[in-house]
């Protein structure tokens, strides 16, 4: 195997793992956010679960942030819990830092 070759390999090695690692934090983000938004709602724990499902699918289902915060913050204003989209995405992005930690110690 040439230098390049290997060089080319190390970098599709990294690549892999840096796209594994994202994913991993974005559904872990997600999660969080999820089970921050049914506290603020007042859901047990068995509904608080399921609802961090859905917020975990949501990004993978309509594609990215913004539809994560439309819907938690829908899911908010239907249950009386105030809620704008900076605070949502303030929160979002508090929970990624936190996600990233909670995954690097794993």
């Amino acid at each position: 195997m040439t230098t390049f070759e290997e060089r080319e390999k190390d970098f599709e090695a990294k690549f892999k793992h840096d796209e594994e690692l994202r994913f991993k934090v974005t559904a872990r983000r997600n999660k969080l956010l999820g089970l921050w938004a049914a506290q603020r709602m007042g859901l047990a724990v068995d509904a608080a679960d399921a609802y961090a499902r859905e917020v975990v699918n949501a990004e993978f289902d309509k594609g990215g942030d913004r539809h994560v915060i439309e819907k938690v913050c829908a899911d908010l204003a239907a249950t009386g819990a105030s809620c704008t989209p900076a605070q949502l995405q303030f929160e979002l992005d508090h929970f990624a830092e936190q996600a990233k930690q909670q995954i690097m110690q794993e």
